[in-house]
């Protein structure tokens, strides 16, 4: 993967970097220091007309900042981040609850085995601090109310959870479709496997939020062979993904987790242009592509498109991208878009009663409800995923849906919140078309190979891209660290 370097110590410590970090940000440091210096000079005025870029990202989200944040430290110069929304950050968002809080409205957690973004936190100087699971889970069906210690899960059986590890050993999570039980796999939902594993009523519920909540769909439209993978990049761990406690939801950053997108940005400076979003790219096949803006063109010799597949099927291309690549964009899953609210108030009083501020509902409007408090629990605050059918558009009608079934679980206090946020993703902005791919059965076997070839000059990234934890914000990270390493190895072969 490496160049040959030109002295031997150059080779030995390029060599150790690509050990310690994998292929990620460090090794670009001496991996291709001299990109773009022929072109220093005319870097300076990058993007104006007549400028050729050696590399234009389009999208500020984890997966192209982190992209172009190596482009910097390999020593490119020449290149932007184009953003069609007016803020960094692509699927992560703080929202500001007063008193120097945030909550987060989108992408949250990290947890087990998502080092690329953990090692990005520590090098932006970004804290983390454990999620809050101490206490019962209340479980509401109807009028009736269950308390029940969970103990940091989400309540599905360990045995099942043992079957689908076992059968995730079989199914490479950055490639599905190669897996040798791929035509047997990729027929069946998740849900046709659970209906064959003699389920009790009342464990389904834990089964159907897990599922829905990692992978944006209900067991019975998401594809067995999708979530095998995702259970795969979680070291082939079940209970890795599903849960609280040593699972993937395990840790939060303070600050929020846009945190780290806006520091990048800080750092990046006028490299990243946002409200500027590109609706068409000529050239793609030839030395020289054209993005066309909402400000203009801009050029470069290779795109990197960090942005969601379905996404990428919004962008008009000239020439047309080849057949399979239109067919897997064409195809992905587009409208899996969460609601996510925030009840805020002004201390965690559900701690005082032993209870976490978790809540399960059978078959109503809240999928999940969470403590999502600061690290001190300063103030209170409850997120939850709600189902947009079940909770009105209007926003004071839905904060008191919601305040009433938190009163049911927690008491009369829960009447009382000090402000409430409401963030539907399938309404917030043209930018954000899904959160989660649900990917369904059979994508995979149709569209798998066609997700990261490049076509021509453009470089396939975001977190969909990624060998492990396709989807989550490690993905995101780790997509980006490859996305500059394609770009930079085929502008030193050009």
């Amino acid at each position: 993967m490496a160049q040959k370097s030109s002295s031997g110590t150059s080779a030995n410590m390029q060599r150790r970097q690509l050990l310690k970090y994998a292929g990620a940000s460090a090794a670009l440091g001496g991996f291709a220091i001299s990109v773009g210096q022929a072109n220093a000079e005319a870097a300076k005025t990058a993007g104006n007309s007549g400028d050729v870029l050696d590399v234009v990202i389009v999208g500020a989200g984890l997966a192209g900042l982190t992209a172009a944040r190596d482009l910097c430290r390999a020593g490119c110069k020449s290149y932007l981040v184009l953003e069609a929304r007016d803020r960094v950050g692509g699927r992560t968002l703080n929202y500001d609850v007063g008193g120097g809080h945030i909550t987060e409205v989108g992408g949250q957690w990290i947890g087990p085995g998502q080092t690329a973004i953990a090692d990005l936190a520590r090098e932006l100087d970004v804290g983390t601090f454990p999620s809050y699971y101490e206490g019962k889970t209340i479980i509401l069906g109807g009028d009736g109310r269950a308390e029940v210690d969970l103990k940091g899960t989400f309540g599905t059986e360990e045995a099942i959870g043992e079957k689908l590890s076992k059968l995730s050993r079989e199914v490479p999570s950055g490639a599905p479709w190669k897996s040798p039980s791929v035509g047997e796999l990729d027929k069946l939902s998740v849900g046709d496997w659970l209906a064959k594993q003699n389920i009790e009523a009342g464990d389904q519920v834990g089964w159907d939020a897990g599922i829905l909540l990692s992978g944006g769909a209900t067991p019975a439209k998401m594809g067995l062979l999708h979530f095998l993978s995702m259970i795969n990049s979680a070291n082939r761990d079940y209970s890795q993904l599903d849960g609280i406690k040593h699972s993937a939801q395990e840790t939060r950053f303070v600050g929020g987790s846009q945190i780290l997108s806006t520091k990048i940005a800080q750092q990046l400076g006028d490299k990243v242009r946002l409200s500027t979003p590109v609706r068409q790219i000529s050239n793609w096949d030839r030395e020289v592509v054209t993005l066309h803006t909402d400000h203009g063109e801009v050029r470069a010799r290779k795109v990197i498109m960090a942005i969601h597949p379905a996404l990428c099927n919004q962008v008009q291309y000239d020439p047309p991208l080849p057949d399979k690549r239109t067919a897997l964009q064409r195809a992905w899953p587009a409208h899996s878009p969460a609601r996510k609210t925030a009840m805020v108030y002004s201390r965690p009083f559900w701690r005082d009663k032993g209870l976490n501020g978790h809540i399960f509902q059978i078959k109503g409007p809240i999928l999940w409800a969470y403590d999502n408090s600061p690290p001190g629990g300063e103030i209170g605050v409850i997120n939850a995923f709600v189902s947009n059918a079940m909770v009105p558009s209007d926003l004071q009608a839905a904060k008191r849906l919601q305040a009433e079934l938190y009163a049911q679980a927690w008491g009369r206090e829960a009447l009382s919140p000090v402000s409430y946020h409401d963030r539907d993703w399938g309404q917030a902005d043209s930018w954000t078309i899904t959160c989660i791919s649900a990917i369904p059965p059979g994508f995979w076997s149709a569209h798998g190979d066609a997700l990261r070839p490049p076509c021509g000059n453009l470089i396939w990234s975001g977190t969909e891209t990624a060998d492990i934890w396709a989807g989550y914000m490690d993905g995101a990270v780790r997509s980006g660290h490859h996305g500059a390493l394609q770009a930079l190895n085929a502008l030193r072969q050009a």
